[in-house]
């Protein structure tokens, strides 16, 4: 088991009811599998006031097998934070591949940075410091664009996933995957609102609206799995 790793404050990135089932999922199938600079990041990332926003390992693993099983190569990323998964992602494209990596604070990315680089992966990365959706219309002003991407990760302000969704539906190549974080957001989706903190409340209702429009987007295939805070899986359909 892991020893010595400090735990960032408040609950664990899983929604299972038992802690101890969670830890030995991990322990068990996750860090065993998990890369070595991969772990580094995590740990790193594990001091950070925000480690919450990190992507989860369980949810990583899921994630790097779905880049497999598409033979992803060109992806976009909205949300970098620390630079968990998108390191992930670096890490399980082939060597020609490339990720657009999108988000506003650049600080934050350059926590990750050093490890990244020392994974010999950070040619992959195209990093812009900017606010995601005048990014993805400028991607699509150039049409060869359309189409083109196999895989999409979003991990960002919550009120514009659909609008982001609605652009990545163009940008990814029909077979191509799209995968959204947090869309359990804590497990209040299921919570009446007495029971929810009052800095969740509006995240819940633009999560619970997301849920619904994905669920009826008939462009997609979609699984909604329980693990991390949530993460619901599109397949472009066409």
């Amino acid at each position: 088991m892991e020893q010595n790793v400090k735990k960032a404050p408040g609950p664990s990135k899983g929604l299972l009811q038992s802690e101890d089932l969670y830890e030995y999922i991990l322990e068990t199938s996750v860090y065993p599998r998990e890369p070595e600079f991969l772990k580094k990041l995590r740990h790193v990332t594990a001091s950070h006031p925000r480690a919450m926003m990190a992507t989860s390992p369980d949810a990583g693993q899921l994630m790097a097998l779905l880049l497999k099983l598409v033979n992803a190569k060109k992806t976009i990323e909205v949300g970098v934070f620390t630079g968990y998964s998108l390191l992930l992602t670096a890490l399980t494209i082939p060597e020609d591949g490339k990720i657009i990596a999108i988000d506003v604070n650049q600080e934050s990315f350059e926590i990750g940075l050093p490890i990244i680089k020392k994974a010999g992966v950070a040619d992959k990365i195209d990093f812009i410091e900017s606010e995601a959706l005048p990014v993805l219309d400028q991607l699509l002003q150039n049409h060869e664009n359309e189409g083109s991407f196999d895989f999409a990760f979003v991990d960002a302000d919550k009120v514009n996933y659909w609008n982001y969704h609605e652009r990545l539906m163009k940008l990814l190549k029909v077979g191509g995957i799209a995968v959204y974080d947090n869309t359990l957001w804590g497990g209040t989706v299921a919570m009446p609102d007495a029971s929810v903190p009052e800095f969740m409340k509006p995240g819940k209702q633009f999560t619970i609206e997301l849920n619904k429009l994905l669920a009826a987007d008939p462009r997609v295939q979609i699984s909604h799995a329980s693990l991390g805070d949530g993460i619901t899986i599109c397949r472009r359909l066409y």
